[in-house]
């Protein structure tokens, strides 16, 4: 059986066509710039690749340039897209309507595309591209798989701000956190790989990238995490500020004479890594710049640190204990520096990590020493995987 992965943003089409007799990637690419000019970007497992401009006006033509991709050409890689069980669609936000994954209906679409206030820059992108999908598709289902649903186990005290309590009923203002797919599918595999059933395991897993995120798993639910209302709360981030004050925000405004839209710009795009370091929102380069004596560059980093490890603290204490801690994201996967560091003077946890071991990119390892009470794994996270296996399960249940 064949599943077609979907992860549409506001102006990108990214996919993967996964054979999950063996869950393998049969090809992937990125539909790029929708609505501006448009740039293709294929690869197949054999390694043919499409480079290519496009016109790309709306996610409509996107979605028929991808079937092209698939099934027309040197690159194509199935004889049509009758071969396609079904369409997995990653969807950022899902809100209290959407608590697991679901079925996609016109209905559905209309609900996705309902909740764009709450998720701007992703939601009408999603719904942009299921309509496509169903135009060119009529007769494939589609599934759609929800990074906040994850995170509905969160108990009310965790997810309420101390606004009145008229905001959270009238304007649905709570936190609901992100990244739930790949902190689902983490915590998943290191139960695998333990030997253990999740739900007997308290675990903090670490999405780690341009955008970051901690989470307490306890259960097997999740318990608490650091993104809120939107991506931009918790720990420092590539061009996201992460948590600040809220009259710092105003007082900022106010300075700089920015209205609500240059202020959210502001500290969505040049905050962060790159606003503390005057460098690069990019970790690489971040590290290199540190290494060569750069003050800001080494703030910044310390900055990043800081906050994980104290969130890594804050989260045990609310679990009452602590039995893995997971790294995974392009951070958390390549940066062996920033685990080291993260996991340093940590032993009062019952956290040590054997540095030599941890001297490595982008593999599943135990990074932890024998000794340690609690054990600290990096585990590559894999969304699309995860999408396609609960478009499969949805797909078996009709």
């Amino acid at each position: 059986m064949i599943i077609l992965v979907v992860n549409a943003g506001s102006s990108s089409l990214k996919y993967q066509l996964i054979d999950m007799k063996d869950e393998s990637v049969i090809a992937k690419g990125n539909c790029d710039r929708i609505g501006i000019d448009g740039h293709l970007s294929h690869k197949t497992a054999s390694g043919a690749t499409i480079e290519e401009d496009c016109a790309f006006p709306t996610h409509a033509e996107a979605f028929e340039r991808l079937v092209q991709a698939l099934t027309t050409g040197e690159c194509a890689v199935i004889k049509s897209m009758d071969e396609v069980s079904a369409v997995g669609h990653r969807v950022v936000q899902g809100a209290e309507i959407f608590t697991k994954t679901t079925l996609v209906t016109d209905e559905i679409i209309d609900k996705i595309d309902q909740l764009r206030e709450l998720a701007p820059v992703h939601n009408h992108g999603h719904a942009l591209a299921m309509w496509a999908c169903r135009k060119i598709l009529p007769d494939v289902p589609q599934v759609a798989v929800f990074d906040t649903a994850f995170h509905q186990t969160i108990p009310q005290k965790a997810f309420m701000y101390g606004f009145p309590y008229e905001d959270y009923e009238t304007y649905h203002v709570r936190k609901y956190g992100f990244h739930g797919t790949s902190h689902r599918f983490v915590t998943a595999k290191l139960a695998e790989i333990m030997g253990k059933d999740l739900k007997d395991l308290k675990v903090i897993s670490c999405h780690l990238g341009n955008g970051s995120s901690i989470t307490a798993v306890q259960n097997g639910q999740s318990i608490d995490t650091t993104m809120g209302f939107t991506p931009l709360d918790g720990v420092l981030m590539g061009t996201r500020c992460g948590a600040v004050d809220p009259s710092a925000v105003t007082y900022v405004a106010g300075k700089h004479g920015f209205d609500v839209a240059q202020m959210d710009s502001y500290m969505n795009k040049k905050s962060g890594l790159l606003g503390i370091s005057g460098k690069s929102s990019d970790f690489r380069d971040i590290t290199a710049a540190s290494e060569s004596g750069d003050k800001r560059a080494t703030l910044a980093k310390d900055m990043l640190v800081y906050d994980i490890k104290k969130d890594i603290g804050a989260y045990a204490a609310i679990m009452n204990g602590l039995d893995a801690v997971i790294f995974t994201g392009g951070i958390g996967e390549n940066a062996p520096n920033c685990r080291e560091e993260v996991c340093t003077n940590m032993e009062y946890l019952g956290i040590k990590i054997d540095k030599e071991v941890n001297d490595f990119k982008g593999q599943l390892r135990k990074i932890s020493t024998p000794d340690s009470k609690v054990e600290v794994w990096v585990i590559p996270t894999n969304e699309e995987l995860l999408i396609a296996r609960d478009t499969l399960a949805i797909i078996n249940q009709k």
